[in-house]
Protein backbone atom coordinates (compact mmCIF):
# COMPACT_ATOMS: atom_id res chain seq x y z
CA UNK A 1 0.00 0.00 0.00
CA UNK A 2 1.53 3.83 -0.89
CA UNK A 3 0.25 6.50 1.50
CA UNK A 4 0.88 9.82 0.58
CA UNK A 5 0.36 13.59 2.33
CA UNK A 6 -0.51 17.05 0.72
CA UNK A 7 -1.14 20.04 3.20
CA UNK A 8 -4.00 22.57 2.66
CA UNK A 9 -2.62 26.47 2.60
CA UNK A 10 -3.93 30.25 3.17
CA UNK A 11 -3.27 32.75 1.29
CA UNK A 12 -1.54 35.32 3.22
CA UNK A 13 -1.66 38.11 0.72
CA UNK A 14 -1.96 38.83 -3.19
CA UNK A 15 -5.27 36.97 -3.34
CA UNK A 16 -7.43 38.18 -6.52
CA UNK A 17 -4.77 39.59 -8.33
CA UNK A 18 -2.82 36.41 -8.47
CA UNK A 19 -5.27 35.08 -10.47
CA UNK A 20 -3.88 36.94 -13.39
CA UNK A 21 -0.36 36.03 -14.94
CA UNK A 22 2.27 38.14 -13.58
CA UNK A 23 0.91 39.36 -10.31
CA UNK A 24 2.35 37.43 -6.92
CA UNK A 25 0.78 36.51 -3.66
CA UNK A 26 1.94 34.95 -0.78
CA UNK A 27 0.32 31.51 0.34
CA UNK A 28 1.41 29.12 2.97
CA UNK A 29 0.95 25.66 3.81
CA UNK A 30 -0.44 24.68 7.00
CA UNK A 31 -0.53 21.27 8.72
CA UNK A 32 -3.50 19.86 8.20
CA UNK A 33 -3.59 17.35 5.31
CA UNK A 34 -5.06 15.24 2.98
CA UNK A 35 -3.97 11.65 2.83
CA UNK A 36 -4.30 9.34 0.25
CA UNK A 37 -3.43 5.61 0.11
CA UNK A 38 -3.53 3.47 -2.72
CA UNK A 39 -3.12 -0.69 -3.20
CA UNK A 40 -3.68 -2.75 -6.35
CA UNK A 41 -7.06 -4.28 -6.84
CA UNK A 42 -7.90 -7.10 -9.53
CA UNK A 43 -11.16 -7.45 -10.04
CA UNK A 44 -12.62 -3.50 -9.92
CA UNK A 45 -11.29 -0.38 -8.82
CA UNK A 46 -12.75 1.91 -5.77
CA UNK A 47 -12.73 5.65 -4.47
CA UNK A 48 -13.74 5.98 -0.92
CA UNK A 49 -13.66 9.14 1.26
CA UNK A 50 -15.25 9.14 4.47
CA UNK A 51 -15.76 12.96 4.42
CA UNK A 52 -16.93 13.39 0.91
CA UNK A 53 -19.23 11.00 0.39
CA UNK A 54 -22.10 13.43 1.62
CA UNK A 55 -21.39 16.45 -0.16
CA UNK A 56 -24.30 17.96 -1.15
CA UNK A 57 -24.43 19.27 -5.22
CA UNK A 58 -24.40 23.61 -5.83
CA UNK A 59 -26.22 24.32 -8.53
CA UNK A 60 -27.79 27.01 -10.35
CA UNK A 61 -30.39 28.57 -13.01
CA UNK A 62 -29.54 29.52 -16.54
CA UNK A 63 -32.47 30.70 -17.73
CA UNK A 64 -34.83 27.29 -16.99
CA UNK A 65 -31.85 25.18 -17.68
CA UNK A 66 -30.58 23.71 -13.92
CA UNK A 67 -26.95 23.74 -14.26
CA UNK A 68 -24.74 21.34 -12.15
CA UNK A 69 -21.27 23.14 -10.57
CA UNK A 70 -18.82 20.42 -9.81
CA UNK A 71 -16.17 23.06 -9.07
CA UNK A 72 -16.63 22.44 -5.55
CA UNK A 73 -16.71 18.25 -5.59
CA UNK A 74 -13.69 17.23 -4.18
CA UNK A 75 -14.53 13.60 -6.43
CA UNK A 76 -14.42 15.75 -9.88
CA UNK A 77 -11.06 16.20 -8.48
CA UNK A 78 -9.52 13.25 -7.78
CA UNK A 79 -11.01 12.09 -11.23
CA UNK A 80 -9.35 14.63 -13.20
CA UNK A 81 -6.02 13.47 -11.34
CA UNK A 82 -6.35 10.01 -12.09
CA UNK A 83 -7.27 11.18 -16.19
CA UNK A 84 -4.47 13.03 -16.57
CA UNK A 85 -1.86 11.14 -14.09
CA UNK A 86 -2.59 7.64 -16.51
CA UNK A 87 -2.60 9.68 -19.67
CA UNK A 88 1.02 10.88 -18.95
CA UNK A 89 1.99 7.06 -17.70
CA UNK A 90 1.11 5.72 -21.05
CA UNK A 91 3.34 8.24 -22.13
CA UNK A 92 5.71 7.04 -20.22
CA UNK A 93 4.89 3.70 -21.21
CA UNK A 94 3.70 2.40 -18.30
CA UNK A 95 1.23 -0.05 -17.97
CA UNK A 96 -2.58 0.76 -16.03
CA UNK A 97 -3.87 -1.28 -13.28
CA UNK A 98 -6.80 -1.74 -11.40
CA UNK A 99 -6.56 -0.05 -7.53
CA UNK A 100 -8.55 1.19 -4.45
CA UNK A 101 -7.81 4.45 -3.32
CA UNK A 102 -8.84 6.32 -0.29
CA UNK A 103 -8.76 9.44 1.08
CA UNK A 104 -8.83 11.19 4.43
CA UNK A 105 -9.17 14.46 4.75
CA UNK A 106 -7.92 17.19 8.10
CA UNK A 107 -8.92 20.34 5.65
CA UNK A 108 -13.08 20.51 6.69
CA UNK A 109 -14.61 20.56 10.18
CA UNK A 110 -16.25 17.79 12.12
CA UNK A 111 -19.17 18.98 10.55
CA UNK A 112 -18.05 18.92 7.30
CA UNK A 113 -18.22 23.03 6.71
CA UNK A 114 -15.16 23.89 4.76
CA UNK A 115 -12.45 25.99 6.73
CA UNK A 116 -10.69 27.09 3.01
CA UNK A 117 -7.76 25.69 3.21
CA UNK A 118 -7.67 24.47 -0.21
CA UNK A 119 -9.08 20.87 -0.14
CA UNK A 120 -9.61 20.64 -3.95
CA UNK A 121 -6.11 21.35 -4.54
CA UNK A 122 -4.88 19.12 -1.71
CA UNK A 123 -6.69 16.06 -2.93
CA UNK A 124 -5.41 16.61 -6.22
CA UNK A 125 -1.62 16.96 -5.43
CA UNK A 126 -1.89 14.08 -3.08
CA UNK A 127 -3.89 12.28 -5.61
CA UNK A 128 -1.43 12.75 -8.23
CA UNK A 129 1.35 11.70 -5.99
CA UNK A 130 0.11 8.41 -4.69
CA UNK A 131 -0.45 7.61 -8.64
CA UNK A 132 2.80 8.54 -9.51
CA UNK A 133 4.22 6.28 -7.09
CA UNK A 134 2.09 3.60 -8.16
CA UNK A 135 2.98 3.52 -11.65
CA UNK A 136 7.07 4.48 -10.39
CA UNK A 137 6.73 7.89 -12.69
CA UNK A 138 9.38 9.56 -10.38
CA UNK A 139 8.00 12.51 -10.62
CA UNK A 140 10.06 16.18 -9.34
CA UNK A 141 8.12 18.63 -6.96
CA UNK A 142 7.70 20.75 -10.64
CA UNK A 143 6.53 18.04 -12.11
CA UNK A 144 3.79 16.86 -9.79
CA UNK A 145 2.97 20.54 -9.60
CA UNK A 146 2.21 21.11 -13.53
CA UNK A 147 0.31 17.71 -13.52
CA UNK A 148 -1.92 18.60 -10.90
CA UNK A 149 -2.21 22.19 -11.80
CA UNK A 150 -3.64 20.91 -15.54
CA UNK A 151 -5.98 18.22 -13.42
CA UNK A 152 -7.13 20.77 -11.70
CA UNK A 153 -7.33 23.27 -14.33
CA UNK A 154 -9.62 20.72 -16.17
CA UNK A 155 -12.24 21.02 -13.63
CA UNK A 156 -12.16 24.69 -12.28
CA UNK A 157 -10.38 26.89 -15.17
CA UNK A 158 -10.09 30.81 -13.22
CA UNK A 159 -7.66 29.29 -10.74
CA UNK A 160 -4.27 30.74 -10.59
CA UNK A 161 -2.65 26.86 -8.79
CA UNK A 162 -1.20 28.95 -6.03
CA UNK A 163 -3.14 26.44 -3.08
CA UNK A 164 -1.09 23.53 -5.34
CA UNK A 165 1.87 25.20 -5.13
CA UNK A 166 1.72 25.08 -1.22
CA UNK A 167 0.37 21.72 -1.10
CA UNK A 168 3.55 20.53 -3.43
CA UNK A 169 6.31 22.99 -1.86
CA UNK A 170 5.29 23.37 1.66
CA UNK A 171 6.58 26.37 3.93
CA UNK A 172 5.78 29.83 3.06
CA UNK A 173 5.71 30.76 -1.19
CA UNK A 174 5.83 33.80 -3.13
CA UNK A 175 4.02 32.59 -5.77
CA UNK A 176 2.85 33.77 -9.75
CA UNK A 177 0.75 32.16 -11.98
CA UNK A 178 1.55 30.91 -15.31
CA UNK A 179 -0.18 32.00 -18.53
CA UNK A 180 -3.30 29.79 -18.98
CA UNK A 181 -4.26 30.91 -22.27
CA UNK A 182 -0.78 29.25 -23.01
CA UNK A 183 -1.68 26.62 -21.10
CA UNK A 184 -4.79 25.63 -22.46
CA UNK A 185 -2.90 26.18 -26.28
CA UNK A 186 -0.20 23.71 -25.66
CA UNK A 187 -2.73 21.28 -24.08
CA UNK A 188 -4.52 21.42 -27.36
CA UNK A 189 -1.32 20.66 -29.69
CA UNK A 190 1.15 18.89 -27.45
CA UNK A 191 1.52 15.81 -25.85
CA UNK A 192 0.89 15.95 -22.12
CA UNK A 193 4.48 14.56 -21.27
CA UNK A 194 5.84 17.48 -23.39
CA UNK A 195 3.43 20.29 -22.07
CA UNK A 196 4.73 19.26 -18.07
CA UNK A 197 8.78 19.87 -19.24
CA UNK A 198 8.31 23.09 -20.90
CA UNK A 199 8.68 26.58 -19.03
CA UNK A 200 5.32 27.65 -18.37
CA UNK A 201 5.23 31.68 -18.97
CA UNK A 202 5.19 33.91 -15.71
CA UNK A 203 5.08 30.49 -13.28
CA UNK A 204 7.37 31.59 -10.38
CA UNK A 205 7.42 29.55 -7.12
CA UNK A 206 10.36 30.97 -4.65
CA UNK A 207 10.31 29.49 -0.50
CA UNK A 208 10.09 32.49 1.58
CA UNK A 209 11.42 32.96 5.49
CA UNK A 210 9.02 34.39 8.14
CA UNK A 211 10.65 36.18 10.50
CA UNK A 212 10.46 34.62 13.97
CA UNK A 213 9.70 37.56 15.72
CA UNK A 214 6.45 37.16 14.19
CA UNK A 215 3.48 35.31 14.97
CA UNK A 216 0.61 33.47 12.40
CA UNK A 217 -2.70 32.99 14.03
CA UNK A 218 -5.97 31.81 11.87
CA UNK A 219 -9.44 32.66 13.13
CA UNK A 220 -12.76 30.89 11.27
CA UNK A 221 -15.44 32.32 10.71
CA UNK A 222 -17.85 29.60 10.72
CA UNK A 223 -19.33 30.41 7.53
CA UNK A 224 -17.92 28.32 4.55
CA UNK A 225 -17.02 30.01 1.02
CA UNK A 226 -16.85 29.27 -2.68
CA UNK A 227 -13.92 30.40 -4.07
CA UNK A 228 -14.92 29.35 -7.69
CA UNK A 229 -18.16 31.25 -7.65
CA UNK A 230 -16.19 34.79 -5.82
CA UNK A 231 -14.02 34.37 -8.57
CA UNK A 232 -16.64 34.24 -11.67
CA UNK A 233 -18.00 37.40 -9.35
CA UNK A 234 -14.92 39.31 -9.86
CA UNK A 235 -14.27 38.53 -13.54
CA UNK A 236 -17.52 40.05 -13.90
CA UNK A 237 -16.39 43.52 -12.37
CA UNK A 238 -13.23 42.69 -14.51
CA UNK A 239 -14.87 43.22 -18.05
CA UNK A 240 -17.14 46.01 -16.56
CA UNK A 241 -14.80 48.33 -14.73
CA UNK A 242 -11.40 47.57 -16.34
CA UNK A 243 -9.76 50.79 -15.41
CA UNK A 244 -10.44 50.20 -11.75
CA UNK A 245 -9.65 46.32 -11.71
CA UNK A 246 -5.84 47.61 -13.87
CA UNK A 247 -5.25 49.65 -10.94
CA UNK A 248 -6.60 46.77 -8.32
CA UNK A 249 -3.93 44.93 -9.82
CA UNK A 250 -0.78 47.22 -10.22
CA UNK A 251 -1.23 48.60 -6.83
CA UNK A 252 -1.82 44.66 -5.28
CA UNK A 253 1.99 44.05 -7.55
CA UNK A 254 3.09 47.19 -5.89
CA UNK A 255 2.40 45.94 -2.21
CA UNK A 256 3.34 42.16 -2.45
CA UNK A 257 6.78 42.79 -4.32
CA UNK A 258 7.10 45.16 -1.04
CA UNK A 259 6.21 41.91 1.27
CA UNK A 260 8.24 39.81 -0.43
CA UNK A 261 11.07 42.54 -0.05
CA UNK A 262 10.42 42.77 4.03
CA UNK A 263 10.52 38.50 3.93
CA UNK A 264 13.52 38.46 2.24
CA UNK A 265 14.86 41.18 4.85
CA UNK A 266 13.10 39.58 7.39
CA UNK A 267 11.49 42.85 8.51
CA UNK A 268 8.52 42.46 10.59
CA UNK A 269 7.39 45.98 9.96
CA UNK A 270 7.49 45.86 6.49
CA UNK A 271 5.26 42.68 6.09
CA UNK A 272 2.57 43.99 8.53
CA UNK A 273 2.78 47.55 7.29
CA UNK A 274 1.75 45.48 3.49
CA UNK A 275 -0.88 42.96 4.76
CA UNK A 276 -2.59 46.48 6.21
CA UNK A 277 -2.44 47.62 3.05
CA UNK A 278 -3.79 44.68 1.08
CA UNK A 279 -6.64 44.72 3.41
CA UNK A 280 -7.54 47.99 1.94
CA UNK A 281 -6.56 47.16 -1.60
CA UNK A 282 -8.97 44.10 -0.94
CA UNK A 283 -11.81 46.62 0.46
CA UNK A 284 -11.33 48.18 -2.64
CA UNK A 285 -12.15 45.66 -4.83
CA UNK A 286 -15.18 44.47 -3.01
CA UNK A 287 -16.67 47.80 -3.30
CA UNK A 288 -16.35 48.49 -7.31
CA UNK A 289 -17.30 45.15 -7.77
CA UNK A 290 -20.23 44.75 -5.32
CA UNK A 291 -18.60 41.35 -4.00
CA UNK A 292 -18.61 40.54 -0.31
CA UNK A 293 -15.05 39.39 0.42
CA UNK A 294 -14.54 40.73 4.02
CA UNK A 295 -18.11 39.46 5.66
CA UNK A 296 -19.12 41.06 8.84
CA UNK A 297 -17.70 38.41 10.85
CA UNK A 298 -13.93 38.66 9.02
CA UNK A 299 -14.25 42.51 9.61
CA UNK A 300 -14.70 42.14 13.37
CA UNK A 301 -11.93 39.28 13.43
CA UNK A 302 -9.71 42.23 12.09
CA UNK A 303 -10.46 44.85 14.51
CA UNK A 304 -10.06 42.77 17.03
CA UNK A 305 -6.68 41.36 15.78
CA UNK A 306 -5.90 45.40 15.03
CA UNK A 307 -6.58 46.38 19.02
CA UNK A 308 -3.73 44.24 20.06
CA UNK A 309 -1.30 45.49 17.56
CA UNK A 310 -1.85 42.95 14.31
CA UNK A 311 -2.11 43.47 10.93
CA UNK A 312 -4.93 41.24 9.69
CA UNK A 313 -7.36 40.29 6.66
CA UNK A 314 -9.38 38.03 5.02
CA UNK A 315 -7.86 34.99 3.31
CA UNK A 316 -8.07 33.61 0.36
CA UNK A 317 -11.11 34.34 -1.62
CA UNK A 318 -13.23 35.77 1.71
CA UNK A 319 -16.82 35.60 1.42
CA UNK A 320 -16.47 33.55 4.95
CA UNK A 321 -13.98 30.75 5.98
CA UNK A 322 -10.81 32.40 7.45
CA UNK A 323 -8.98 35.47 8.51
CA UNK A 324 -5.49 35.69 9.60
CA UNK A 325 -3.39 38.21 11.76
CA UNK A 326 0.32 38.68 12.02
CA UNK A 327 1.39 39.84 15.66
CA UNK A 328 4.63 40.12 17.67
CA UNK A 329 5.47 37.09 19.24
CA UNK A 330 4.64 37.87 22.30
CA UNK A 331 2.37 34.43 24.07
CA UNK A 332 0.67 37.09 26.70
CA UNK A 333 -1.11 38.99 24.11
CA UNK A 334 -1.41 36.01 21.49
CA UNK A 335 -3.74 34.22 24.18
CA UNK A 336 -5.76 37.59 24.71
CA UNK A 337 -6.51 38.41 21.33
CA UNK A 338 -7.52 34.46 21.18
CA UNK A 339 -10.11 34.50 24.38
CA UNK A 340 -11.37 37.75 22.55
CA UNK A 341 -12.18 36.35 19.31
CA UNK A 342 -13.40 32.98 21.01
CA UNK A 343 -15.82 35.44 22.93
CA UNK A 344 -17.04 37.03 19.40
CA UNK A 345 -18.16 33.74 17.96
CA UNK A 346 -14.71 33.37 16.07
CA UNK A 347 -13.13 30.36 16.19
CA UNK A 348 -9.30 30.04 16.79
CA UNK A 349 -7.45 27.62 14.84
CA UNK A 350 -4.77 25.81 16.51
CA UNK A 351 -2.55 24.69 13.07
CA UNK A 352 0.89 25.96 12.04
CA UNK A 353 3.15 25.89 8.90
CA UNK A 354 4.04 22.55 7.39
CA UNK A 355 7.44 22.84 6.05
CA UNK A 356 8.67 20.11 3.49
CA UNK A 357 12.86 21.17 4.62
Amino acid sequence: MITVHAPGKLYIAGEYAVVEPGYPAIVVAMNQFVTVTIENSYDHGTINSKQYEEMPVRWRRRGNQLIIDNRDNPFEYILSSIKYTEKYALEKHQSLALFNLNVNSQLDADDGKKYGLGSSAAVTVATVKALSEFYHLNLSKEEIFKLAAISHFKVQNNGSFGDIAASVYGGWIAYQSPDRQWLTQMLATQPLSKVIQLDWPQLSIEQLHFPKELNLLIGWSGSPASTPVLVDKIAVARSQQQDKYQQFLEASKDCLQKMIAGFKSGSSNIIKEQIAQNRHLLQQLAQFSEVVIETPKLTKLCEIAIRYGAAAKSSGAGGGDCGIAVIDADPTVKEALLRDWSLHQIQPLNFSVHSLD
